[in-house]
């Protein structure tokens, strides 16, 4: 079994295949190349190239951002292109495409576990093919046959990169806002003019081309984000000359200084060369197909990081003296390793309970991924979309914020060592620090899910999620403390909500929608525990020991800090709508 300090191999092996039941996915028709053996290949194989090839380099590009070359060609560190390579090669970038479109077809939950790897080793590097296969999927989606046809096998080899631009420096998140043009013209091609920023992946010389995904507005269309349209927008055109596209910027970040983010300008010579994806102002729905399965793959980088702080953590705390027992007088007996005191405990559970729960969530949605687009039954399909339609802003969010609480933990645990750039703890919490905002902010996802999945379908999803959480509760026999303890917390969500919404004051109900993602985000944390303590049944190994203690203390350390926020809730505060920000 791996020792890796990038993620626990066991961790997944047991999520994958004693929880989740990946296995059981191979008897259906989409994945009946697949077995138990080529999914653990995979894994390994995973980590394999995390550790030869993205690891590696991960602090040089971190100490050395990208940057601009007398030419304007976009430089990056060595290893960079040599890793984003061999992960093509391999067939990560198109792990979960079907076969029909030259991908390994494979269950997304195992893609997604097996990202998992690079997205811990080098985040900033696994952004480049993490944003490419995305933009695939959504083509297949959404893409004619011959868009589908023209990008998605050069995207799957490694020959084209994708990127999403959403963001103008006047809007921000404000899409409604954005002012980005497309103007149709005789042969079926628009022409695309306006500016887009905060493009990760924007520009480089890493794949010989680049496939910008473009939000814009066709002139004549209606107002807000009900005139946005989706074009693809390539850096080179067919024939090899450059489009109308230029690199106006690169933004320096705390953390994924890996990953090249750009400043675009679309069209300073009279438009760039697009082409129209999905229907005429349909591209919000088109892009929400990106941006969900990016929010979910967000949320387990945040896990990813959670993991690798932990482990790297752990190992300091297990081999780093000093000190003695709180009650020991004896300053000539040895110093003991720091693991053992009590507070150094504390900070290691609570990581523990953090970014394993968090990966376990994201697998569990990626899980209802693979169940909404290939279960057999239609029913079944509809109730994991709904599902997963409900989970996506706790899975994007909730590891978003915890996670990074887990590596300012881990810095905390190395005490001076943790803040020093010899130790990789503080790029892991820089980097970490980033995913809070990328893919919409708390903000925005707070007001998703109490605004809108919360009451969507008069309440059938938030009904859903509680029906599926009191089923494990119903199994939990063995577990009555966390079991009664997850009951009383989903009585005060229902409360709660339907308190929120009485209160016929759009303003009242949402002022505090971050509070209601943070509580409800640790009620459905402590669901993924017990459904983990359920699947460990009675084994007694090193392994069961710890994700017993890392979820009693969730249930007795975590879980009641929702308890003062579902009170401040229901009290329909309105301290911050009254302030008059001065």
């Amino acid at each position: 079994m791996s020792d890796s300090r990038i993620l626990s191999r066991q961790d997944l092996d047991f999520l994958l295949h004693d929880w989740l039941r990946v296995g059981d996915l191979t008897d259906r028709a989409p994945f009946a190349d697949h077995d138990r053996d080529t999914i653990d290949a995979v894994l390994d194989l995973a980590e394999q190239i995390a550790t030869e090839r993205f690891e590696p380099h991960n602090r040089a590009a971190d100490l050395a951002e990208p940057h601009q070359d007398a030419d304007g060609k976009v430089v990056v560190v060595d290893g960079v292109a040599e890793a984003i390579a061999a992960f093509a090669e391999a067939g990560f970038v198109g792990a979960s495409v079907p076969a029909e479109h030259g991908g390994t077809g494979l269950p997304f939950t195992v893609a997604r576990a097996a990202l998992a790897w690079f997205q811990a080793a080098n985040i900033g590097t696994a952004s480049y093919p993490f944003l490419t296969t995305a933009a695939a999927n959504l083509l297949l989606t959404h893409g004619t046959a011959e868009q589908v046809d023209t990008w998605v096998p050069p995207m799957l080899d490694g020959r084209v990169s994708g990127t999403m631009c959403l963001s103008e420096p006047q809007a921000g998140s404000s899409l409604a806002d954005i002012t980005t043009r497309a103007e149709p013209q005789p042969d079926g091609s628009y022409r695309v003019v306006g500016t887009k920023m905060w493009i990760s992946g924007g520009e480089h010389e890493l794949t010989p081309n680049i496939l910008h995904l473009v939000l814009a507005k066709i002139p004549g269309g209606p107002a807000g984000v009900k005139g946005i349209s989706l074009f693809a927008v390539p850096r080179l055109l067919a024939d090899g000359t450059p489009n109308d596209v230029a690199l106006a910027g690169l933004n320096h970040k705390m953390g994924y200084r890996g990953t090249v983010n750009t400043l675009l300008n679309f069209g300073e010579r009279g438009g760039a060369v697009g082409h129209l994806v999905g229907a005429e102002h349909g591209g919000l729905a088109a892009m929400f197909h990106m941006m969900n399965e990016a929010r979910v793959g967000v949320g387990m980088g945040a896990a990813a990081l959670g993991v690798t702080g932990y482990l790297h953590s752990l190992e300091y705390a297990r081999t780093r003296t000093q000190g003695r027992a709180v009650g020991g007088r004896d300053v000539s007996s040895p110093m003991i390793p720091i693991a053992e005191h009590p507070d150094v405990k504390r900070m290691l559970l609570a990581q523990k309970s953090y970014a394993e729960a968090s990966m376990a969530l994201g697998l569990y949605c990626s899980r209802l991924v693979d169940e909404k687009d290939t279960h057999p039954d239609d029913s079944a399909r509809a109730r994991a979309a709904l599902l997963l339609d409900v989970l996506t802003p706790i899975a994007k969010s909730w590891p978003s914020q915890w996670c990074v609480t887990a590596n300012d933990l881990a810095i905390q645990i190395l005490g001076g060592s943790g803040y020093t750039r010899d130790f990789p703890v503080e790029q892991f919490y820089r980097d970490n620090r980033l995913n809070p905002i990328h893919e919409g902010t708390h903000g925005i996802q707070a007001i998703d899910l109490l605004g809108r999945k919360a009451v969507m379908r008069g309440g059938a999803g938030l009904e859903l999620l509680t029906t599926t959480v009191r089923d494990t509760i119903a199994r939990a026999d063995a577990h009555a403390e966390e079991a009664a303890a997850l009951e009383a917390a989903l009585v005060r969500v229902e409360k709660t909500t339907a308190t929120l919404h009485a209160t016929g004051d759009p303003d009242v109900t949402l002022a505090n929608a971050s509070v209601y993602l943070e509580a409800v985000g640790h009620v459905v944390a402590a669901w993924i525990w017990l459904e983990q303590l359920l699947a460990l049944g009675d084994r007694d190994d090193a392994f069961a020991v710890g994700k017993r203690a890392a979820s009693r203390y969730f249930f007795r350390f975590e879980l009641p800090r929702t308890g003062p926020q579902f009170d401040l809730l229901d009290s329909l505060d309105t301290t911050t709508l009254d302030w008059p920000a001065v």
